[in-house]
């Protein structure tokens, strides 16, 4: 991890920057393979599943069969600490319904809001080098609480043509409708335009790598909605003296261990800190399976000295991060003046596994510096505003006069005209 002590805030922007998500090099090949599935349905997700997963499917579906003998694979303690998670994700989200309330905006002017299920969507859950049962639950509680009618999960199979049983365990927990063996560009156009085999979707959540990314971009300029921009993973910790290198340390190497394109920027306002933690850093990621891949990330960190705490906000602010982790004294203090980032953690006993995994929020954040934007996903993703009004007559009368003036001042006479002819019948 490369160390900057005190940089000038003219330097911010270098210092901050991402790696290079290399999307301009994959659209391409993201167009021709979403053509093809466009074109050719069932037979060019065969060919691509093939081409880039090594496995000759003879059926897209996952079985009843299939599931069934996938959850008995799981072991008890998986399965308990799964139905944890799904516990305490379900009281979250469930929390995030809204009642409808009716507004009187004037006399006889009512307006109210309802909130409707997008009734099919798509999951894409990664399957590779970490099979992301979590995201199961992450994207498929809130669906299940929204009352999405139809949810169509698509996942890559190995090499046997086998999806990982935890991915199927969790699948068979949130009642996802149908299960499909695909994976990468050609899962998003499956579901994007539907096939023979795969129904098509109005709207397609879940992370995945960048020819995935790509593939969602894609779609979503005419043929689908998407949950929002995504990339690699990342994380910022702000620490003062109260903090924990070990956990630092820890917190870091947990994002790093996502992918060799994963960043991790560690900021705080001590320098011994500092070399604490990367002390930890490097004692810690010679333990772990993946540390060649969490090696590969740490060459895109940071490690940096701000002068206080205010600079350590305001950088925080600027680079938006995917998960924020505030190990400070005045935890809470601070984090209620951050208004760029897709998660916040507080505290000492706060690692972002926790929100990875089990605590209830959600896990599925905007990346790249998106979080300036977008919200994670939650209950309002899986559904649509749909406005309503009811005026009467007396409504009318008392509204009417403003509406035709501005429609008017626009030169639009039928807008006018609609109105007028209302309040001619009522003798206003």
């Amino acid at each position: 991890m490369q160390k900057i002590l005190y940089p000038p805030k003219n330097q911010w922007s270098q210092l901050l920057e991402r790696p290079d998500n290399g999307l301009e090099d994959v659209y391409d090949t993201a167009r021709g393979v979403l053509d093809d599935v466009q074109r050719n349905g069932d037979a060019a997700l065969i060919k691509y599943t093939s081409i880039f997963d090594g496995v000759q499917l003879s059926q897209l579906q996952v079985s009843q069969e299939e599931v069934d003998e996938a959850c008995m694979q799981v072991s008890c303690n998986l399965k308990d600490a799964i139905l944890v998670a799904k516990k305490n994700i379900e009281i979250f989200h469930q929390a995030q319904k809204q009642q409808r309330e009716v507004v009187e905006t004037m006399p006889g002017v009512q307006c109210w809001q309802k909130s409707v299920a997008i009734e099919k969507v798509g999951l894409y859950i990664p399957g590779g080098t970490a099979p992301l049962f979590s995201t199961v639950l992450m994207l498929g509680i809130p669906a299940q609480i929204a009352g999405c009618k139809e949810v169509v999960l698509c996942t890559p199979a190995n090499k046997e043509g086998k999806v990982d049983p935890a991915i199927l365990y969790a699948a068979s927990l949130v009642e996802v409708s149908r299960i499909y063996k695909l994976g990468g560009i050609q899962a998003i156009g499956a579901m994007a335009y539907g096939t023979e085999t795969v129904p098509s979707v109005a709207k397609i959540f879940g992370p995945g790598n960048r020819f995935v990314t790509a593939a969602k971009q894609l779609v979503s300029l005419k043929d689908v909605a998407i949950d929002m921009p995504a990339g690699p993973s990342e994380v910022m910790v702000m620490a003062d003296e109260s903090a924990d290198a070990a956990f630092i340390a820890s917190d870091l190497l947990s994002q790093a261990e996502h992918g060799a394109d994963s960043q991790v920027i560690f900021v705080t306002n001590n320098e011994n800190m500092l070399r604490e933690v990367e002390e930890e850093v490097e004692k810690q990621l010679e333990e772990l399976p993946r540390k060649e891949i969490a090696k590969k990330a740490l060459d895109n960190s940071r490690l940096i000295v701000l002068n206080d705490a205010d600079e350590m906000l305001d950088m925080c602010n600027q680079y938006a991060p995917e998960h924020l982790i505030i190990s400070m004294r005045d935890d809470e203090l601070i984090g209620n003046k951050v208004v760029n980032a897709g998660s916040v953690f507080l505290g000492n006993y706060s690692p972002e596994s926790a929100g990875d995994y089990a605590s209830g929020t959600n896990h599925t954040l905007p990346t790249h510096g998106y979080a300036n934007a977008f919200s994670g996903v939650n209950l309002d993703s899986y559904m649509k505003k749909i406005t309503f009004q009811k005026i009467s007559a007396f409504g009318l009368a008392k509204l009417g006069p403003s509406i035709e003036i501005m429609a008017e001042a626009e030169q639009l006479m039928a807008h006018k005209n609609a109105v007028t002819v209302r309040l001619k019948k009522m003798n206003v």
